[in-house]
């Protein structure tokens, strides 16, 4: 099996086109995350020395510097280098979800080329966290996979659709269930079941320290208060509204209620570059970042297929991979994941009661 790696990459250019300090900003996010130089230039691969020189050669570029050295305490980025590494870390959060899928899907064409006889699950969901940590494991153990990130509500099309054998789709658990789940119930087989993956949390993700002491739903409507939303048609936008909803407060009160991201990391990176002061999405990127988080939710994140698939050799190898040892012990290390009922299946009318029986293969109009 081949590994298809697409990276992430911007480069900085003068007015004329030709290249800015090449691999400043790699360096420059790497002093950001280690708080040293030296560390930095451990994790790029450069010379103490080379390293140095980029930096000069940066700050003669903006003509201010980009580096503090503190005694004793390593070295602390200026503000524009501070914008220099989120924008970067913006970028890769942005963009990776969509990466990964470009990546899987030229992964399973390679594997389709190579050998007709060995099948490849073909999977469309919602972008998370335990997710991307199975298809690691499944790249390790040479499983094939067609992994598309999409949005809840493209999911559900393209199973009914039969573009894809499986779904991630994900719920909150407690009082907010029965509506989230009549949202997707009628674009939901009664002959399909559930396999569950994993919980997880869901919460404010703040500043680091939390600055601006946000403490709950109710300081989202403080007057200067910037959020960051998630884009419609996202699960957790739904799961947002649905919160707001259930707390009597209209999103139209909230500032930036329509400025979105596409991704929870991509959230998390526009709150730690100071573009906003609060968003809402997962624990994981938050931690990642080094940011604050308010818990609010917790929810079940889980897969959809039809019935007739459980009997095929590739999910019978696909559901013993997620009641292997290795694989929860990858997604409990995940802030706020918990999946201990990894590979559980029960039927999708049990989550969905509202779900309609169709005839096989038949398409929602």
């Amino acid at each position: 099996m081949f590994k298809v790696a697409i990276d992430t990459h911007w480069q900085l250019r003068r007015a004329d086109g030709t290249p800015l300090v090449p691999r400043l900003t790699t360096l420059l996010v790497g002093i950001q995350r280690s708080g040293t130089l030296a560390a930095a230039c451990r994790s790029a691969g450069l010379t103490y020395r080379y390293a140095w020189g980029l930096l000069r050669e940066g700050e003669r570029a903006f003509g201010c510097s980009l580096v503090e050295s503190q005694r004793g305490r390593g070295a602390r980025l200026t503000s524009l280098g501070e914008r220099l590494a989120w924008a970067d870390q913006r970028i890769s959060a942005r963009l990776a979800p969509m990466l990964d899928s470009l990546a899987s899907e030229v992964e399973a064409e390679i594997e389709r080329a190579l050998s007709q006889a060995q099948p490849v699950l073909r999977l469309q969901a919602s972008h998370g966290f335990a997710v991307e940590t199975m298809r690691q494991l499944m790249i390790d153990r040479e499983i094939p996979l067609d992994l598309k990130y999409r949005t809840s509500d493209e999911v559900l099309g393209a199973l009914a659709d039969r573009q894809c054998d499986l779904i991630g789709l994900h719920l909150p658990i407690g009082v907010l269930e029965p509506a989230a789940a009549a949202h997707y119930a009628e674009r939901i087989g009664a002959d399909w079941s559930v396999i569950h993956l994993a919980t997880r949390r869901q919460g404010l993700i703040v500043a680091a320290g939390n600055p601006r002491r946000i403490r709950g739903l109710d300081d989202l409507t403080r007057r200067g208060l910037r959020f960051v939303n998630r884009q419609p048609g996202s699960g957790t936008r739904l799961l947002f509204d649905l919160v707001l909803q259930h707390a009597g407060i209209d999103g139209r009160a909230i500032e930036g209620y329509e400025s979105v991201e596409y991704t929870h990391a991509a959230v998390a990176a526009y709150i730690g570059s100071g573009m906003a002061d609060v968003g809402f999405g997962l624990e994981v990127p938050a931690r990642r970042f080094g940011l604050g988080f308010v818990p609010l939710l917790s929810e079940r994140y889980f897969f959809v297929c039809r019935d007739e698939l459980l009997d095929e050799p590739v999910m019978r190898d696909f559901l013993a991979m997620l009641g292997d040892a290795e694989l929860r012990a990858k997604i409990a290390r995940l802030p706020g994941y918990d999946p201990s009922g990894a590979g559980r299946i029960e039927p999708a009318r049990e989550v969905f009661p509202a779900a309609r029986a169709r005839p096989r293969g038949a398409r929602r109009t």
